[in-house]
């Protein structure tokens, strides 16, 4: 492994590093330690750890990744992902055996950056991770509906099934005053962004809009309970304190005692944890160099996400991950480097200080609500529903990778899906996939003669214009193929041409690259014109809406009409 690959993004951040860039980092990390607070708690609590443990991961774990990952602006901490396998293992292992599972995790993440399998974990197909995470965020939901409502359960069952029977048989004991708390809190927090963009607030009190709608509503409904409680004489109303004994003080570092008959029987869970913070803490970097335009380095992100791992059970926390919501409050709100993941910890670790005990106040349905809005916005029910409109094998992987999460767990899920993941891949791989650019002009005798070409000069590639062709399927693999082509190139044209005559079919993965390709283009005011797309390929975009994205007029029958597409669009700008 080269000196290049496992350098963490913060040395190279402070080189040319100045007030101006730690001010925005200041900034925005005070902002994302302040969203991390309601999440590390409520995501610890439903873990099934005490509310500290969820901000000591968050503090651990957050320094840790901001100090030697591969991304400048990644925030990591516990997330919604883990809730369902660290609550399995915790039932089954007790807290040592998290401790240990995660310690394994972390080790197992470490050795896949020593392996370079950063790169390779990109491949897993889009199906599967939308399928799995929107079985997370069923799951979550699912565990959440008790303390939404107040329902009087001594036990809720484990299984997925049997809880919602178990709440149905129950439903006569909701709570008026809890049901009225939770439900409250999901409608303040769905409605707050909305609220903060009005045009009076945001003239007025615009930096309402940096405090995020979890915090206002644990603030409101905190505040209510106390009033409630005081002087209504409501006391059903469950809070932290109520159920947790919490203490501010940080624990000192300790070893779990060890032995191998218990490291073998965590080895599943301990690898599921690894494969699914790998996925998660990639899948963020990847979304955040999308937006600030960098490039992360995968192998060292896998590394940093390791040490955090080892090192957040040591003190008592909980698996981590790069944190996708939190990473991309950071960008909005002006994070530039790594530095600001750093103060965010040290925000959450004054807070932790000094500000811990004020949580016991905190109601449960509040936090339930909390958490029915976290699970909202990971179903990702839009991409469910287009990759509904895909080909049959990635419908089928979705809904399977769906079903075994909720009905099983995720263990089960990740080890089918990646074994899904693996026939497909072998599969499609018996037809060879190419991307190559075309240089100067079109060779007449290379194209098929199906298509009318005209005239020579009409096959000469016009300066300010790129020509990329795909030979074979455009399938998950594809679509990193031709991101390398066009790194490596570096131009910046006003046209770009694609030429998928040679594509017998594109999947979900494939259309999702070809759309993100296209907004990346529009958004550096290059214009997208395809060439020679089949009608089986042709659907699957009409399907996905290429036609509005593009324009009928750059979806060309062929190369010719591409090339006089082209010219058209240079002689207008």
């Amino acid at each position: 492994m080269t000196t290049f690959e496992v350098k963490p993004q913060l040395w190279s951040s402070l080189k040319n590093y100045n007030r101006k860039n730690f001010m925005s980092d200041l900034l925005a990390g005070i902002i994302v330690g302040i969203v991390a607070l309601p999440l590390a708690i409520a995501f610890g609590i439903a873990s099934g750890v005490t509310p500290e443990k969820g901000i000591i991961t968050a503090i651990v774990a957050g320094l840790i990744v901001s100090l030697f990952g591969g991304s400048k602006v990644q925030i990591g901490g516990p997330t919604g992902a883990f809730i369902v396998i660290i609550y399995g293992i915790i039932q089954q292992y007790g807290m040592e055996g998290l401790t240990i599972a995660t310690l394994m995790a972390g080790a197992f993440l470490i050795l896949f950056s020593l392996l370079h399998l950063g790169t390779i974990i990109k491949y897993i197909p889009y199906p599967i991770v939308v399928g799995f995470t929107s079985g997370i965020a069923v799951t979550i939901f699912t565990t959440q509906v008790k303390d939404l409502l107040g329902l009087s359960i001594d036990k809720v069952p484990s299984d997925f099934t049997e809880k919602w029977i178990c709440y149905f048989q129950h439903f006569g004991t909701i709570d008026l005053w809890c049901a009225i708390i939770g439900i409250a809190s999901v409608v303040l927090i769905a409605l707050w962004p909305k609220f903060t963009k009005l045009s009076i607030i945001d003239q007025h009190i615009g930096w309402l809009k940096r405090i995020p709608g979890s915090l206002i509503a644990i603030i409101v409904m905190t505040i209510a309970v106390l009033l409630l409680k005081s002087y209504a004489g409501i006391t059903t109303i469950e809070t932290i304190g109520d159920r947790f004994t919490i203490s501010n003080e940080m624990p000192d570092a300790a070893v779990p005692n060890m032995n191998w008959d218990v490291i073998k029987s965590l080895v599943s869970p301990a690898i599921t944890i690894a494969v699914l913070g790998a996925i998660e803490s990639l899948l963020s970097a990847t979304v955040a160099d999308g937006v600030i335009g960098a490039h992360h380095n995968s192998n060292t992100e896998l590394m940093a996400q390791g040490i955090a791992n080892i090192a957040s059970p040591l003190f008592g926390g909980i698996p981590a991950t790069g944190a996708i919501a939190r990473t991309m409050t950071n960008i909005n709100n002006g994070g530039k480097t790594p530095i600001s993941g750093i103060i965010h910890a040290a925000v959450l670790l004054l807070i932790f200080l000094f500000l811990m005990p004020l949580a016991k106040y905190i109601p449960m349905a509040c936090l339930a609500g909390v958490l029915v809005i976290v699970s909202y916005g990971m179903c990702g029910w839009r991409s469910f529903m287009s990759i509904m409109k895909n080909p049959k094998s990635d419908i089928l992987v979705l809904w399977v990778t769906f079903l075994l999460t909720i009905i099983f767990d995720l263990t089960v899920a990740i080890e089918v899906g990646l074994v899904c993941a693996c026939l497909l891949f072998m599969r499609r791989m018996a037809e060879t996939t190419d991307v190559k650019v075309i240089y100067g002009e079109i060779n007449p005798d290379e194209e098929t003669p199906e298509f009318e070409l005209g005239n020579l000069e009409h096959l000469i590639i016009p300066k300010g214009v790129e020509v990329y062709e795909i030979n074979g399927p455009y399938f998950f693999g594809a679509g990193n193929k031709f991101e390398e082509i066009m790194s490596g190139i570096g131009d910046h044209p006003k046209v770009r041409i694609i030429r998928m005559r040679k594509v017998p079919f594109i999947d979900s993965t494939g259309i999702h690259n070809l759309t993100n390709l296209c907004s990346l283009s529009k958004s550096n005011g290059i214009e997208v014109v395809l060439s020679g797309v089949n009608e089986k390929v042709l659907v699957s975009l009409h399907k996905a809406g290429f036609k509005e994205m593009l324009g009928e007029e750059n979806i060309c029958k062929h190369i010719s009409l591409a090339l006089e597409r082209a010219n058209q669009i240079l002689d207008e700008k």
